[in-house]
């Protein structure tokens, strides 16, 4: 009788201690001692990342002759005879030039680095390659620089450039598409840069 007792007493503890083990979570899914699950980090971007859900509208120049793609929503002006377009630290800007040859990376380095670097303050020369998108083959030449200072804090952005010069029936057209080193608008540049169609 006292060993039948004893077990019965042993069952009934270590069923009142598997009780209180599952007794660890609320109804509404936290531990037992009332903490609920983290929030979703907020999502931050870089400084100068476009979004990307950025819409895109063509634009076609004056003179024509060509048609591109540019972010919607941009603020649109112009500079020593281009076209820019601009947001927050990003930069388009469009020029054109009657010439009678094909850029290549040699002459776009003979002839356009010197002008660069004496335009772009703490200018760092990249290099200048063939590269194939949908309007042929260009000249992209890529280096880095200060963007111009803030009209409001004055500072200034070390931003990274991506130079293409397209080439068609002696018009040469250079787009120059550049934001903030280290912003990650790769999808987005090869969307401007790939959406070049000769008219």
């Amino acid at each position: 009788m006292r060993r039948t007792l004893a077990l019965s007493l042993a069952a009934l503890a270590l069923t009142a201690g598997g009780v209180a083990g599952c007794g660890g979570s609320s109804p509404g899914g936290g531990s037992s001692n009332g903490s609920t699950g983290a929030p979703a980090p907020v999502e931050s971007n870089p400084a100068g990342d476009i979004p990307d859900d950025q819409a895109f509208v063509t634009y076609t120049p004056p003179a024509g002759g060509f048609t591109v793609k540019v972010p919607e929503g941009w603020a649109r002006g112009t500079s020593g005879g281009s076209t820019v377009f601009t947001d927050k630290l990003n930069r388009i800007e469009i020029a054109t030039v009657d010439t009678p040859a094909p850029p290549s990376p040699a002459s776009v380095t003979a002839k356009t680095v010197p002008v660069l670097r004496e335009k772009v303050p703490a200018f760092s020369q990249g290099k200048a390659s063939m590269v194939t998108r949908h309007a042929g083959q260009a000249v992209l030449l890529t280096y880095r620089g200060d963007g111009a200072p803030d009209e409001v804090t004055g500072k200034t952005v070390h931003d990274a450039f991506e130079r293409y010069t397209f080439y068609h029936r002696g018009q040469e057209v250079d787009l120059t598409l550049s934001g903030p080193v280290g912003a990650d608008n790769v999808d987005p540049w090869r969307i401007v840069s790939d959406s070049l169609r000769w008219r």
